[in-house]
């Protein structure tokens, strides 16, 4: 991990930096830490079982309808009625949302940060494309691998094997190189299948950006820089691509890390300290992800790096180099708002939805939070079954049944039988409504549900 920690007064005058210096610039490296999952185990003795014949999977005989297209289902088709509903809601076109106000605030800063040569915004902006894509375009184009992790079903929202719900907004970049733009933002709903709590929601919203550079317009404002191009047939290291200069790839780095520090300032302040972590993402190299120090706690918020130039070339751009980024508008808003809970920008309760109802968008807002209800919390445990079993089905069953009610979902205790070897888990499941206080009686009629869909859909056996 490379971790650069700098102290931004003023983001303009780092901005004005000799490059000819940062091509020589070197890095500090610490170690990584790690976090693990600790298990306990508990006795299995006191519970009755419920069995059931069900498969562990069911399928889909009716075509899935999507904003008036019709997909035919397979064995990948795994998207519920549930998530189908979010789509089309576009929180972040809607004008006076919080979301809408992270867009238009970062919008707006790109629009006057960069200025094409006939006065216009150098960048355009796309915030209404469908959010069905193909798996070529969510992944294939992008460089991921056939076996990458973040294919698979558990993590994603399918339509059936060729189509999914976006998983993020990079599906677009391809296409939109393709069409000859070489700097531009997208904006849009996402939809990943993930765990239940206050800062994961199966849909959010992201904004990416992509810059393309010639040589010229990526060396000119570098003393000397005509001496200078963008490729080679060189060796791949942790700065750079094995087709792209030292040079090219230092003034690269420069050029995304400043880009994004004036954004950050421009959203948080100027008087904010940032540090750059390296990462690893397949559509970009050298990656890195951003943090910042927001009121004493460091905070990531947004990921980016220098584009594969395999995924360049692939678009059609094989005379330039470019950089992008990625953040999730729930992200900044509820650190920049002090918003609590990702539930509450779905919310329709005028009480939330008024305290954003600003005269400009770039007014200070500091979330009032709402009456918090008291929680009911009940467990349920089971047995796994003996096919293959995703924590996030259980978690896309619960958000079928329970909503938004459900505030958050825990895995507390998972046992392994000595003898028979089978896994038990159990889960703390926390009922909160965001606007009234729930009784016991109308959470117990929810919670069977869930014991029993579990069942039935999932091929757990119970222990209830």
């Amino acid at each position: 991990m490379v971790l650069f920690v700098q102290h931004i007064k003023n983001p303009a005058m780092a901005a004005s930096r000799n490059l000819m210096q940062i091509l020589g610039c070197g890095r500090m490296v610490p170690s990584w830490g790690f976090l693990g999952r600790r298990l306990s185990s508990f006795s299995p003795a006191w519970c009755r079982r419920i069995s059931s014949g069900f498969a562990a999977s069911t399928s889909i005989t009716d075509a899935v309808e999507v904003l008036g297209k019709s997909y035919l289902p397979d064995d990948y088709t795994n998207v519920t009625k549930k998530i189908l509903s979010k789509v089309g809601e576009n929180l972040h076109n809607q004008k006076h949302h919080p979301l809408w106000l992270m867009k238009e605030r970062v919008k707006d800063h790109f629009y006057k940060q960069y200025i094409g040569r006939f006065g216009t915004p150098l960048f355009s902006v796309y915030d209404d494309l469908p959010p069905v894509v193909t798996v070529e375009q969510n992944f294939d184009r992008l460089l991921i691998p056939k076996d990458h992790p973040s294919r698979k079903k558990g993590d994603n929202y399918y339509l059936n094997r060729t189509h999914i719900l976006r998983a993020h907004t990079s599906a677009h970049q391809w296409d939109l190189m393709h069409s000859g733009l070489d700097a531009f933002l997208v904006v849009g709903d996402v939809y990943r299948r993930d765990q239940i709590d206050s800062t994961h929601y199966p849909v959010f919203h992201q904004l990416e950006g992509v810059r393309l550079f010639s040589d010229h317009e990526l060396f000119s404002n570098v003393g000397g820089g005509e001496g200078f191009c963008l490729f080679e047939q060189g060796h791949r290291t942790p700065h750079k691509q094995e087709t792209h200069t030292m040079e090219a790839a230092r003034v690269m780095e420069h050029s995304l890390k400043m880009a994004l520090t004036k954004l950050v300032a421009h959203l948080f302040g100027d008087d904010l300290e940032i540090r750059w972590v390296d990462c690893y993402f397949p559509f970009t190299h050298p990656s890195f992800e951003m943090e910042i120090n927001f009121r004493g706690e460091w905070m990531e918020v947004l990921g980016c790096g220098v584009m594969e130039q395999q995924l360049v070339n692939s678009a059609g751009a094989e005379n330039k180099i470019g950089w992008a980024f990625g953040l999730g508008l729930e992200r900044l808003a509820m650190i920049l708002y002090g918003i609590p809970d990702i539930r509450l920008f779905w919310s329709k309760d005028e009480r939330f939805l008024k305290q954003f109802h600003v005269p400009h968008i770039n007014q200070r807002i500091q979330f009032q939070p709402l009456s918090k209800y008291p929680p009911v919390i009940n467990d349920i445990s089971f047995w796994l079954p003996s096919e293959k079993y995703s924590e996030n089905d259980f978690y896309d069953l619960v958000r079928t049944i329970g909503g938004d009610v459900v505030e958050k979902v825990h895995l507390i205790d998972e046992y392994t039988h000595p003898k028979t070897k089978r896994t038990s888990h159990c889960y703390e499941i926390t009922y909160r409504h965001l606007e009234k206080t729930l009784t016991q009686k109308e959470v117990s009629c929810i919670h069977k549900s869930i014991e029993e869909s579990a069942v039935q859909k999932l091929g757990v056996e119970g222990r209830f």
